[in-house]
């Protein structure tokens, strides 16, 4: 599965600075995904994406810069990411699971203002795939370039938005189109998607594991961002989503970085460290994993929850629909999440496993040990 990142600050940051020198950066994950369970196919090789938007002067549309060569071996990449600053950043890593290795395939994907990108997959999508696309105005379907479930997704986050009466061609102003307006949208996008499944399986159909999607979406028009975390299920997890939000965001100073820098090229493979001086914050990252070894700058996004983030304030949704669960307490299997080579945790940063090898329960949704707490702890050791 995927790994994306999204940044969203005050102020501008270089590229690097968040895709490439941190020890667990994007560009790390797309080799080394620790916090990865599928150990199958560990690599997130197949191709990666970074969008960025620019100066106004230069127009609302995002820069987007996509290649099937894997982002460790793309000197491309490093050299746009070092002289490249931008305080709206979509960055993602590939490992396909629909559609073959193209840069129509890549994420993120765009169109005028908006930009989009997706970690997951869609349930049954080869039998809705028809579906979809006879439900798109032609607008729509005709910009579908490439063979990816992602890219129709994003096709039908335009139909929706279009259908709402807000046109993705127009110039959406200063202030964008809105979260509200974005997070409206992406909800209906996740309805249909639903809507198509159950049409396929039937009422009794949903949940069972062809018809469930994991629908880990993020959208931007260049000013607020909306992102999901989602499984179409009652029962199981959602893949993992984390963010952090403070004032600064900086390598870490000291003799534990200084033996990195000593043996490697300045600003290279450091650890970085999200602060806090206020009660404010001036940076937000959302990320599929976590970029440090400090796992208290990391909350997790509840499973079937939306993030929206406005002028670096961030608010979290739930997703009230047939898979919501009003019930604080109610706990979810991480056993197909984990399948689809997912990692999930709670709200309190514990993995949830489908079983446990203490409890001898081989179907109950029960406590694991916490897998994402001990893998960043062994990269930080071996950071050292």
């Amino acid at each position: 599965m995927c790994r994306f990142m999204v940044y969203k600050g005050k102020d501008e940051i270089l590229l690097s600075e968040l895709i490439l020198n941190p020890s667990h950066s994007i560009l790390t994950q797309s080799f080394d995904s620790r916090l990865r369970l599928d150990r199958r196919r560990p690599h997130n090789g197949d191709g990666f994406g970074i969008g960025y938007y620019t100066a106004p002067c230069l127009g609302p549309e995002p820069c987007v810069f996509t290649s099937t060569i894997p982002a460790w071996n793309c000197i491309n990449l490093s050299r746009i990411a070092s002289k490249t600053t931008s305080s709206l950043i979509f960055a993602h890593v590939r490992a396909t699971t629909e559609g073959n290795l193209s840069d129509s395939n890549c994420h993120p994907f765009s169109y005028k203002s908006l930009m989009f990108m997706h970690n997951g997959g869609i349930g049954c999508w080869k039998q809705i795939k028809r579906r979809v696309a006879l439900s798109l105005n032609e607008q729509w379907f005709t910009l579908v370039q490439g063979s990816t479930d992602s890219e129709w997704a994003f096709a039908l986050f335009l139909d929706c938005l279009d259908k709402a009466g807000i046109s993705p061609d127009s110039e959406p102003g200063p202030g964008g189109f809105g979260h509200t307006v974005l997070r409206k949208a992406i909800l209906k996008t996740v309805e249909r998607i639903n809507g198509f499944i159950k049409d396929v399986v039937g009422e009794n159909g949903m949940g069972n594991e062809d018809s469930r999607s994991l629908l880990n979406f993020a959208v931007t028009d260049g000013e607020s961002v909306v992102c999901t975390r989602y499984v179409s299920s009652k029962t199981d997890e959602a893949a993992s989503l984390f963010f952090s939000s403070g004032t600064s965001w900086k390598a870490l100073s000291g003799e534990k970085n200084s033996k990195k820098t000593s043996s490697s090229a300045e600003g290279e493979d450091r650890d970085y460290v999200m602060e806090r001086r206020d009660k404010g914050s001036d940076i937000v990252l959302v990320a599929s994993e976590p970029l440090t070894f400090e796992r208290d700058n990391w909350v997790t996004v509840p499973t079937n929850s939306t993030l929206t983030i406005s002028k670096q304030t961030v608010m979290i949704h739930p997703i009230i629909d047939e898979f919501y669960s009003p019930n604080p307490a109610h706990e979810r299997s991480a056993g197909f999440a984990q399948a689809k080579g997912q990692t999930v945790t709670g709200p309190d940063k514990i993995v949830l496993g489908s079983k446990s090898p203490a409890s001898g329960d081989e179907g109950g949704p029960v406590r694991g040990p916490d897998l994402v707490t001990a893998a960043i702890r062994r990269l930080g050791v071996q950071a050292k």
